[in-house]
C-alpha cells in the first residue's frame, strides 16, 4: 500500500514509518521543514511538503494514496493555552481527509485521546464520550467524526493512545515529570496519587497502527493500551530514587504552580482496557511497560555538553 502519514516526522510517526516500510508498504510523510523531510528521506520515505492548515496538500495526497495515518496534532499550541484552536485545525484537516477519500473503501486512520471518555471507571472501546463543548470534548468529536465516514465509504478507524507512549527519547508527560523533580528537588504527585494512567510503548502503538490502516474494519474504535493502569504515586517513586530526591504528595490547590501545565492532566484517572482491539486485530503489545522502562534509566540521562 501507499501511504500518507501525517506528523511522520514526530514521536509516534517516527516509530510508525519505519513500521510500515519494513512491512512492505510505501510511505508519503508530510513534513513542515527541511530537517523534517530530510528525516523522511532517511528513514526511506517520500517527503510531502506541507503543514495540516494547508489543507489542498493534505487532499492531494489523501487522493494519491491507498490510505491515510493522521497522527498530526498542534501540541505545541495546545499545550501553550489554546487547545480548542488546535482541536479546531484538526478538525478541518480531518474533514479535507474524508471529502478525498469519500466513496473509495480506502483506510484513515486518526489518532485520538483517551481523555474524558469514562471517568472513574476503565474504559472500553465502546465508551464514547460526552460532548460537552469543552476543548477536549472538540477533540473528542473530530473522533466521532472520521467513525462516521464509514458510511461515506471510507474504512476509518480511530485509535485512542494512552497518555503516555513512552519510550527512549520522549519528551511528553514522562520527560516533562522528570525534569521538574530535577529542577525542583522533589519528585511530586497530586493528593495520594492513586490515579492511574494507561501506558504503552511507542513502538506496541506503531504497531498498532499498521495493523489499524491494514485491517481494522471501517467504523472501528482502537485503544492503544498496553497497561490498564499506572498509579502516578508510583511513577514518582521511580523518579525519585534515579534522582535521589524526596518523593511528596502535592496538594491539588499548589497542584497548577508545581507542574505548570501539566497540572491539567497528572491528576486525571485514566485506565482503559484494549482487550477488544486485542481480540479485533491480533495486536499483542510486546515492549516493557511503563516503570520498567523508566528503570532503564534513559529518562533520566542528561544532554552531553560541549566546552
Amino acid at each position: 500500500m501507499r501511504i500518507f502519514v501525517t506528523g511522520a516526522s514526530g514521536w509516534i510517526g517516527s516509530a510508525v514509518v519505519p513500521e510500515l516500510i519494513d512491512a512492505g508498504h510505501q510511505v508519503l510523510g508530510l513534513a513542515r521543514s527541511d530537517a523534517s523531510a530530510a528525516a523522511l528521506s532517511q528513514a526511506g520515505a517520500e517527503a510531502v511538503r506541507g503543514t495540516i492548515d494547508d489543507l489542498d496538500v493534505l487532499r492531494n495526497a489523501a487522493a494519491a494514496s491507498d490510505g491515510v495515518i493522521h497522527l498530526a496534532f498542534k501540541h505545541d499550541i495546545a499545550f501553550s493555552g489554546d487547545f480548542r484552536g488546535a482541536a479546531e485545525a484538526d478538525r478541518r484537516a480531518v474533514d479535507a481527509f474524508g471529502d478525498a477519500l469519500a466513496g473509495s473503501g480506502r483506510p484513515f486512520v486518526l489518532a485520538s485521546g483517551l481523555a474524558g471518555i469514562a471517568p472513574g471507571r476503565v474504559a472500553s472501546e465502546r465508551d464514547m464520550p460526552a460532548l460537552d463543548g469543552s476543548p477536549i470534548s472538540t477533540r473528542a468529536a473530530t473522533a466521532q467524526a472520521v467513525l462516521a465516514l464509514a458510511s461515506r465509504g471510507v474504512r476509518s478507524s480511530v485509535v485512542r493512545l494512552s497518555p503516555t507512549c513512552h519510550g527512549e527519547g520522549d519528551n511528553g508527560f514522562m520527560a516533562t515529570l522528570v525534569a521538574l523533580a530535577r529542577a525542583k528537588g522533589v519528585s511530586g504527585y497530586i493528593g495520594d496519587g492513586a490515579n492511574r494512567w494507561s501506558a504503552v510503548h511507542r513502538f506496541d502503538a506503531a504497531r498498532l497502527f499498521r495493523l489499524a490502516v491494514e485491517k481494522a474494519p471501517a467504523g472501528s474504535v482502537l485503544h492503544g493500551v498496553a497497561e490498564e493502569g499506572v498509579a502516578i504515586r508510583d511513577v514518582a517513586e521511580v523518579i525519585g530514587r534515579h534522582l535521589d530526591v524526596p518523593v511528596t504528595s502535592v496538594l491539588p490547590g499548589a497542584a497548577a504552580e508545581h507542574f505548570t501545565w501539566l497540572s491539567a492532566f497528572l491528576g486525571h484517572d485514566v485506565p482503559a482496557s484494549s482487550a477488544l482491539t486485542r481480540e479485533l486485530l491480533g495486536w499483542e503489545p510486546t515492549h516493557p511497560g511503563l516503570l520498567p522502562d523508566l528503570e532503564k534509566g534513559h529518562y533520566f540521562r542528561l544532554p552531553a555538553t560541549t566546552d
